[in-house]
């Protein structure tokens, strides 16, 4: 029986081979996933939409997503178990960030959270000791849907330096790697050449980072998740 991949494993993956990743929301597919030796599995809250039926992923519930990881985690899948951070769970302080990301990979576990855009928890959840790999996540994020009207392309013109810094800082707060979500491929590019030591994953621009992210569940049933726009 092969080992479980890690965070490290997976860095150590960066230049060296593609990184596949495929976001997953229960035992059926985690299984299928396992079988298919992906090395990578999101427990995303685009499971509100696709799953549950939600106008926007800011109703998901950190109760929800501990429900649906369980099931992925029932799987036994050899892959590394990154789960969202649902909304509200880790911008209001680190204390509750911890406490948040502490009850994902405690109560279910997963191996590390995903954090959108550069609020708490960055790098690692350190406070009060807690040592929690994190994803991170710029470009488009879902969770802001009510401040922007949408789900519109991020980083074009000036902001895309804005979101290369921000990819660096992450980089610097110890993230073990970076998603780019709906980003122009000459950012994710640039942002996966600055970002040396960190893998970084992008469904619009696959080809420029070193991973393929991918929700089967959303492919399947969204044709607009297989449009480039």
């Amino acid at each position: 029986m092969p080992p479980r991949m890690t965070a490290l494993k997976i860095r150590e993956m960066k230049g060296r081979e593609r990184i596949p990743v495929v976001t997953c929301y229960d035992y059926t597919m985690a299984r299928l996933c396992e079988a298919a030796g992906i090395p990578l599995l999101l427990v995303g809250d685009s499971l509100g939409n696709v799953i549950l039926g939600y106008e926007t992923t800011v109703r998901v519930r950190l109760a929800e997503m501990l429900h649906h990881t369980l099931a992925v985690m029932r799987a036994r899948p050899h892959a590394l178990v990154v789960v969202d951070m649902p909304f509200l769970t880790f911008q209001v302080s680190p204390r509750k960030a911890l406490a948040a990301a502490g009850r994902i990979v405690q109560e279910t576990g997963a191996d590390a959270v995903n954090s959108r855009g550069r609020a708490q928890p960055r790098g690692r959840a350190t406070h009060g000791g807690g040592r929690i790999p994190v994803m991170g996540h710029l470009g488009l994020t879902p969770q802001s849907v009510l401040e922007f009207g949408g789900h519109p392309v991020r980083g074009r013109g000036a902001a895309g330096e804005k979101l290369l810094q921000d990819a660096r800082e992450l980089e610097e707060a110890g993230c073990f790697s970076l998603v780019l979500e709906k980003i122009p491929a000459p950012s994710a590019a640039e942002s996966a050449k600055r970002c040396a030591s960190r893998p970084s994953a992008s469904a619009r621009a696959p080809a420029a980072t070193d991973r393929c992210s991918c929700s089967m569940t959303s492919w399947a049933s969204t044709p607009r998740f297989t449009r480039g726009s």
